[in-house]
């Protein structure tokens, strides 16, 4: 494991909202905006494009927090700016803050954490549920 950054520094994602985006359950469309779900999988790629940069071959990143506040909609055809920005790295815990916009308008804001475990150790764990 690599300690590449300091708190503050800021990894930024960029896409478009898409219809495979909007918020449906069970095949049903409920809003046409980009779902809570998705942008999740999102914010999770952005604070993990820290880890990318860190982990050692061997090593991994693992989901240990995710919080969303979602605060306004982004349409399909929107492009939303995910900025995650490091807040701490203390032994193997990455946490940190994010928000989501379209232009200056924000859509979503809040925490994401993340472990660095040796891959073995993360199939043990895994394993102890088979």
């Amino acid at each position: 494991m690599k300690n590449l950054f300091q708190p503050g520094d800021i990894k930024i994602y960029r896409r478009k909202i898409t219809e495979e985006d909007v918020a449906s359950f069970h095949g049903k469309i409920v809003h046409h905006v980009c779902s809570t779900f998705s942008l999740a999988r999102d914010i999770e790629w952005t604070s993990r494009l820290f880890v990318l940069d860190i982990c050692d071959h061997d090593e991994e990143g693992i989901g240990t927090q995710l919080e969303i506040k979602h605060l306004s909609p982004a349409l399909v055809g929107d492009e939303i700016t995910i900025s995650a920005i490091l807040r701490t790295f203390e032994e193997n815990e990455l946490m940190c803050d994010y928000v989501v916009k379209v232009g200056e308008r924000k859509v979503a804001e809040g925490k994401t954490g993340q472990k660095i475990l040796k891959k073995n150790r993360i199939k043990e764990i895994f394993s102890t549920f088979e």
